[in-house]
């Protein structure tokens, strides 16, 4: 059984973390795996929004292998297998597999089914919008085991949490219930365990109805006006806004609402 799979559902990607014997945890194999779904979603048209969950019902994904990946990096163990080798060849690869340093150009959805630690926390950061079971709980922990979190959890907690709850997260390693992570806006959706990738696939299927150009945009332009002046920000805005009124689904759009029926976008 692959440890990370792939099902398409309609325009949604379901990309299923799958060692739920080892909590999901991110060995070298799932990395390469998981890097390599990313870029099937990228190039696949017919995608237009992915959703990513783990298997069973105990983690979302608990971070790093640390019997596998961390001894790895650190030099401890010499690698065994192609995954390995992968891994050592391109330090850049397990960055952009849990969403540091690349971006999808579509949205991602979090469908986090149980505890999401470490680097498991930190893909959840990475992603656009998060649903997650009310027994979920969130953090990161390197700093117990004498590590630093270099998934991004030092730029985007204090971004993502009120910044002192953000440096008592990174400092302490303590962990954060679904509910708490909730009222601080980090989370979207709290739902019982077995209404998560439900609601996830709800969600998703509503952005999957949109125009895919507007949605692409639209993320790309939000995410690169975050932080910015508002008048710097406004010119992003305009750079990623206006090519969208140039194309055919901006033209398809109007006209299937004054028709009254639903619009057939062509990403065009």
């Amino acid at each position: 059984m692959a440890v990370v799979e792939l099902e398409r559902q309609g325009g949604v990607a379901v990309v299923t973390l799958n060692r739920p014997e080892a909590r999901n945890a991110l060995s070298p194999e799932v990395i390469v795996r998981l890097w390599d779904a990313w870029q099937q979603v990228e190039r696949d048209d017919e995608i237009r929004v992915a959703v990513i969950t783990g298997a069973g019902d105990k983690a979302f994904c608990a971070g790093a292998d640390l019997g596998r990946l961390i001894p790895l990096t650190t030099g401890a163990r010499k690698p065994e297998d192609e995954f390995d080798e992968a891994v050592l060849a391109d330090p850049t690869l397990g960055r952009r597999a849990m969403l540091r340093d690349w971006a999808p150009a579509k949205p991602v959805i979090a469908a986090v089914n149980g505890h999401a630690i470490a680097g498991g926390c930190e893909i959840v950061q990475g992603t656009d919008i998060r649903v997650a079971a009310d027994t979920a709980r969130f953090g990161v922990q390197e700093v117990k085991w004498g590590l630093y979190p270099l998934g991004g959890s030092s730029v985007r907690l204090p971004r993502q949490f009120p910044e002192a709850v953000a440096m008592e997260l990174l400092l302490t390693g303590d962990l954060l219930d679904a509910a708490t992570c909730h009222r601080y806006g980090f989370l979207n959706h709290v739902v019982p365990a077995d209404q998560v990738l439900p609601k996830a696939l709800e969600v998703a299927g509503k952005i999957a109805a949109n125009g895919p150009l507007a949605v692409r945009a639209i993320k790309a332009g939000a995410r690169e006006a975050l932080g910015r002046p508002e008048a710097e920000a406004m010119e992003v805005e305009l750079r990623w806004g206006a090519p969208v009124f140039r194309t055919e689904d901006a033209v398809e759009g109007p006209r299937a609402f004054m028709e009254k029926r639903a619009p057939r976008f062509r990403g065009r």
